[in-house]
């Protein structure tokens, strides 16, 4: 790697901002890219020519040049002069709208996620439950171990982005199968395993390839088209808060994001909603 201080700058991340081993990941594959060009090319400006002929869409070329700027910025602190770095500028993204899945849709996947062992059936069901019911990700929902849980608050603790733990409210409902799941369950499918809340069919941790994997064949004997995605599930918690009256400042608190624009996007979720109600049901969509 011709990049310098390329090992201090991931030692960075890792030990002194602590990110997450995916964002890593993602940092690598960028200045891995950046790197290949800096060897052909001398001028930061043409990166934008470079990223094009990649193929990059636009959103990737903003996570492109968001991992440079990163890095530079590293660069300087160590005392080298990027005065380009002030030209930098990521291309601007048109906010997706995230899909979310509907409460029709959840039901459909609780009927098929059930399977001849019953034990096996109600740890799919419990997954369920917590990814639609807590909005959480993927690696928090996998990282969940049974101290997390405190049922006389009905409460779980989750670890998010950045080792940042975030306290999160169990209704009712989901409290009843979570009780239900830990007493009747877990102890017939657990090994070697004592920590882990969930449990995949080897009775260890569940990785997320683990729930992708389940979600995908759930999806499948559903009927839909496509696999839902744990993130939909994220998507769906937000959206149905938001529908249901919740304000953004509470959602933000629920998702863990630090930025309250970041939630802000399921706004454009649910007013897409509402004009998608209006005309289909408002005496003058026809007018």
């Amino acid at each position: 790697m011709a990049l310098t201080y390329w090992v201090d700058f991931f030692e960075d991340l890792e030990l002194v901002r602590g990110r997450s081993k995916n964002t890593i990941l993602a940092y690598r594959r960028d200045l891995e890219l950046f790197d290949v060009f800096s060897s052909k090319e001398k001028e930061l400006m043409h990166i934008y020519d470079y990223m094009s002929k990649q193929g990059l869409t636009q959103r990737s070329q903003a996570r492109v040049i968001s991992s440079i700027r990163t890095y530079l910025k590293f660069c300087e602190l160590k005392g080298q002069k990027h005065p380009e770095l002030r030209l930098l500028r990521p291309p601007k993204v048109t906010a997706a709208l995230p899909k979310a899945i509907t409460t029709e849709e959840f039901k459909k996947l609780l009927e098929a996620s059930l399977v001849k062992d019953p034990y096996k059936s109600a740890r799919n069901q419990i997954t369920l439950y917590l990814l639609f019911g807590l909005g959480c990700r993927v690696t928090e929902l996998t990282g969940m171990s049974l101290k997390d849980y405190a049922p006389i608050d009905s409460r779980i603790v989750v670890l998010g982005k950045g080792g940042k733990e975030r306290i999160l409210p169990l209704t009712q409902t989901l409290k009843g199968e979570l009780e239900i799941y830990l007493k009747d369950v877990r102890p017939h499918l657990e090994k070697e395993e004592k920590q882990s809340l969930l449990l995949n069919d080897r009775g260890k941790r569940p990785s997320r390839i683990d729930v992708w994997r389940w979600l995908d064949a759930w999806s499948k004997r559903a009927g839909f088209e496509r696999t839902i995605s744990p993130h939909q599930f994220r998507h769906g918690c937000a959206t149905a808060l938001l529908d249901g009256g919740a304000d953004l400042r509470s959602i933000q608190l629920l998702l863990g994001h630090t930025s309250i624009q970041t939630t802000q996007i399921y706004t454009n979720v649910s007013n897409k909603h509402l004009e998608e109600t209006i005309k289909k049901h408002h005496p003058l969509s026809d007018v």
